[in-house]
């Protein structure tokens, strides 16, 4: 390996210096930010890319792939002044051409290497005025764009990044689109505070139902389905024929548009991507820490608190609450709407190194999501937006997470990683990676099938083929860890120096053939509503999640030649399999071995909580107390 890191340009180099314990994954998130400027650098008007929206002309270029390419088209007007936290409206129409050769500027955040906002991590970033999406389509002249029956299926994508971190941006759609004959969105929604944030102050009188829920970024994630609606026919894409598909916090985002009602009829396929169910309800949102019933540390109530502090307007968290106690509902309401976006987003602490904010997100607000359990309305025939589905996780999808953790791996020198205990690593990683599956994947297709029938697919992506660079086994240590399929669904990886460290000519012919098999799978889910066999009938047969019969197949195991090539399994788990398997598990001999794992499934929070935690398995965790870990 011949990677330089003075060879990157010089604020990707900023970037690196300061990754600290997020290491190797963070340069090959960093170097997709140095790589994604290509676009941005060579694209040129194209007069073939005439287009006519319905907020008037649009020019684009030809992409990377061959692909044609319209970026930074607004799909609401700026959600700044009076429109900050309200629900989005229709763009205002403009006369002439427009140049659409730019990205969007990304939604107000803190940076990050991990999919966000390039620049020194933690430093906010982005802007308010960022409601734009980006549309990739077959090169077609004019008089070539399909029309009628002959309109493409259309793919919206959704990224990630915690709802908090994230940008359109970092996704190049265009070899998906141009090899798949499929029109590709990607778009920017209101992230963290600006996304998703309830007070009594911002429910005035002249506001709607939408606008009090709450859940901006969910409301923008609609309009831009509606845009697509009205305006993909202009690009060659079927109106009537939209497949929404993200991954982490963009599957989590799919699942609330599968929930709700709002969002009828504006799609009609779902692909979620190491999603999850993670709802919160307005007491979380909203309430102070020590209210009756308890508020999130980051709840709204605790953010203004700390914003009065900061300005001086009080002297402690004491006199703060008096001080918001005195305001008025219109004081508390221009008070907020007075704060720049940088203000605001400095009321909250980034993670370190990766910038996302901890805080509620998604609210039950009975409006634009039920204020339901998620499994509840899935369950019922007419508790959610029933259309074909593909739910999918990684094999190891918390290595991510636990790679960049510095009690679990220490670093020579700072830079070269060793596993402090591997044994523990692995059964940690095995066991959270389950559980992930459980509630993101296997859970809901269980409760879809019985409610739709036969159109649920799921699937679990294998890949783990990296090489292993100064002793480091990235095979074992990272695997297939969470985010790593995208490349493989965008068929893009060309990620820079950085990505070459674990996409290397080596594993090139087995990712980019395993690359091409799931294009065409999800590109045949969107057109048909079911994977099958690929666009070209030749792929393995993935076929629907079947629990009618014991051995029924449930899953796809996505992997290359080498790992076992796509096959069928019927391993599916659930969250109550996976506690049970700690509890039997010869690994784990001991309780407080076990206990150990259940007390990370626990601080997880994905189908079992802190609460659970002590009642854990046959003989139960209390001898070894969560908070008081580690245990002497």
């Amino acid at each position: 390996m011949h990677w330089n890191p003075a060879r990157l340009r010089p604020e990707c180099r900023v970037q690196v210096r300061r990754i600290g314990a997020v290491w190797l994954v963070a340069l090959i998130v960093s170097g997709l930010g140095c790589a994604r400027s290509t676009e941005r650098e060579h694209g040129r008007p194209d007069p073939a890319s005439r287009r006519v929206t319905g907020s008037g002309e649009v020019v684009g270029f030809v992409g990377r792939y061959g692909s044609h390419v319209w970026l930074g088209l607004p799909y609401a007007k700026p959600p700044t002044g009076e429109l900050r936290w309200r629900a989005p409206v229709p763009p205002e129409p403009w006369t002439g051409t427009r140049e659409a050769l730019v990205f969007g500027a990304p939604c107000t955040q803190y940076a990050s290497p991990l999919g966000g906002v390039a620049g020194r991590a933690g430093a906010p970033a982005g802007s308010e005025d960022c409601l734009y999406l980006n549309v990739y389509a077959p090169r077609a002249t004019v008089a070539e764009v399909p029309t009628g029956v002959a309109r493409l299926p259309v793919m919206v994508w959704i990224h990630g990044g915690g709802n908090s971190i994230g940008e359109a941006a970092f996704y190049n759609a265009g070899n998906l689109a141009a090899t798949q004959q499929v029109v590709v969105v990607t778009l920017n929604y209101r992230l963290g505070p600006f996304g998703w944030f309830r007070r009594a102050a911002l429910r005035g009188d002249q506001t709607s139902a939408a606008d009090r829920s709450g859940n901006f970024g969910t409301l923008d994630l609609i309009r831009a389905l509606e845009w697509v609606r009205e305006n993909v026919s202009a690009f060659g894409g079927d109106p009537g024929n939209v497949t929404a598909f993200g991954e982490s916090a963009g599957g989590v985002n799919v699942f609330t548009l599968l929930l709700s009602p709002r969002a009828s009829g504006l799609f009609h396929r779902a692909i979620v991507q190491s999603g999850g169910l993670r709802l919160n309800d307005v007491a979380q949102a909203e309430h102070l820490t020590d209210d009756a019933k308890p508020g999130h540390a980051n709840s709204s109530g605790e953010a203004l608190l700390r914003l009065l502090i900061r300005d001086g307007r009080a002297r402690d968290r004491a006199t703060a609450k008096a001080r918001l106690a005195a305001m008025s509902t219109t004081e508390v309401e221009r008070y907020l709407r007075a704060k720049t976006n940088v203000e605001i987003l400095s009321a909250y602490t980034p993670m370190p190194e990766i910038g996302m904010i901890e805080m509620p997100l998604i609210f039950r607000d009975g409006v634009v999501l039920p204020d339901e359990d998620p499994m509840t309305r899935f369950a019922r025939a007419d508790g959610y937006n029933r259309v074909p589905v593909v739910l999918g996780t990684t094999r190891d999808e918390n290595k991510l997470f636990l790679f960049a953790d510095p009690k679990r791996v220490r670093r020579w020198f700072w830079v070269v990683p060793r596993l402090r205990d591997a044994r523990h690593y692995q059964l940690s990683a095995e066991y959270l990676a389950k559980m992930w599956k459980a509630n993101g994947a296997d859970e809901p297709a269980a409760a879809m099938r019985a409610t739709q029938g036969p159109s649920v697919f799921v699937y679990r992506f294998d890949w783990d083929e990296e090489p292993t660079i100064l002793g480091a086994d990235l095979s074992l240590m990272l695997g297939a860890a969470h985010g790593l399929d995208l490349p493989f669904v965008f068929g893009h990886f060309d990620l820079g120096r950085a990505g070459n460290m674990i996409f290397t000519g080596e594993n090139e012919p087995g990712r980019k053939a395993l690359s091409a098999q799931m294009m065409s799978y999800w590109a045949e889910f969107a057109a048909r509503g079911a994977p099958d066999r690929g666009r070209d009938g030749q792929l393995p047969p993935w076929t629907a999640w079947d629990d009618t019969q014991p051995a029924g197949a449930k899953f796809v195991i996505l992997d290359t030649a080498q790992g076992g090539g796509v096959r069928m399994s019927n391993e599916a788990v659930t969250a109550a399999s996976v506690l049970a398997a700690v509890d039997t598990d010869p690994r784990l001999p001991t309780q407080r071995e076990k206990c150990m794992i259940f007390r990370e499934l626990a601080a997880w929070s994905r189908g079992f909580t802190k609460e659970d935690y002590p009642r854990a398995g046959r003989l139960g965790c209390a001898e070894y107390p969560f908070d008081a870990y580690p245990w002497d």
